[in-house]
């Protein structure tokens, strides 16, 4: 008897060090090397702009997004610009608006579009430039015209009005399946898409070509500009970071980091095999509960 309750004693001791062990994240650098949040925070804040790639239900990568905004901000005051693929180029004004204090929060509401995860995983990161005053760039395509390209094709954006086109990378708009993730892609939608699958891709492409675009327009040296936006705009150096690279002209030199966010069920959390590394990847626990 006293034996079977010297191993159950034992079992329930390693368990308990086990839970606490239990890890929220894990952050690598582009070398696949374990790293602090700090020394995270101390290599971001040299870089010009931040491709900050999220799970949209993840409330850890959310977290971590303002967490790192918040930091960022110890080191760059004002110098730092905010910027979100949740925000269409069409509701700038109503963004802006709201970050300098000219509207209020129900009139934000009334004149923007929100996810419906806004009030829990994107709010914080808008109320926290209001504070600071900081700007905050609403980059994406209005998604009516990253739909109609997916119904209709890349063709169509031709016939919309000048100021349609306005809240729209420059056009043409080419597309190339080189793009890292763009085959990925097609890969996957041939499972479930049958018709006209190369014009679900130009969609994508409609919407990384304007944030990257956006985020050019908005960009000046000695400025920092952290963009959020879906795992997939960014990561293995795809969506964004091509168009970035395709259309920076005079910014020729400009010093842009990414963040991929990787899973997984390991409680050590190490790099997925087929994560491409990045200049930070930070990997969770996959059963992580979801934000919905």
């Amino acid at each position: 008897m006293k034996t079977v309750l010297t191993i159950l004693i034992f079992c329930f001791s390693v368990f308990s060090l086990q839970a606490q062990d239990l890890k929220a994240y894990q952050i690598y650098n582009k070398q696949g090397e374990p790293v602090s949040f700090a020394q995270m925070i101390n290599q971001l804040s040299e870089e010009e702009v931040v491709l900050f790639g999220e799970y949209h239900n993840n409330s850890i990568i959310h977290w971590l997004q303002l967490k790192t905004t918040e930091a960022l901000y110890q080191k760059k005051g004002d110098e730092l610009v905010l910027g979100a693929e949740m925000f269409e180029r069409d509701n700038q004004a109503a963004v802006s608006a709201y970050v300098h204090q000219e509207i209020d929060a129900k009139t934000f509401k009334d004149s923007a579009r929100f996810w419906d995860n806004y009030k829990t995983d994107y709010k914080p990161l808008v109320n926290f430039a209001r504070e600071h005053q900081l700007e905050f760039i609403a980059t994406n395509i209005p998604r009516r015209y990253a739909q109609l390209v997916a119904k209709n094709g890349l063709d169509t954006l031709n016939g919309l009005s000048k100021a349609a086109k306005k809240n729209i990378a420059e056009l043409p708009i080419e597309v190339s399946l080189e793009t890292p993730g763009y085959s990925e892609m097609k890969k996957f939608l041939a499972h479930h898409v049958k018709d006209n699958l190369m014009n679900f891709i130009k969609a994508q492409a409609t919407k990384d070509a304007t944030m990257a675009e956006s985020i050019l327009n908005h960009q000046r040296r000695q400025q920092l500009f952290l963009h959020f936006n879906g795992n997939y705009h960014s990561k293995s150096y795809g969506g964004i970071y091509w168009w970035l690279n395709k259309r920076k002209g005079w910014l020729e030199n400009l010093k842009v980091a990414v963040i991929t966010s990787a899973q997984s069920d390991d409680p050590e959390l190490p790099i997925p095999e087929k994560v491409v590394p990045t200049e930070f990847i930070i990997v969770v626990p996959a059963d992580m509960t979801k934000t919905y």
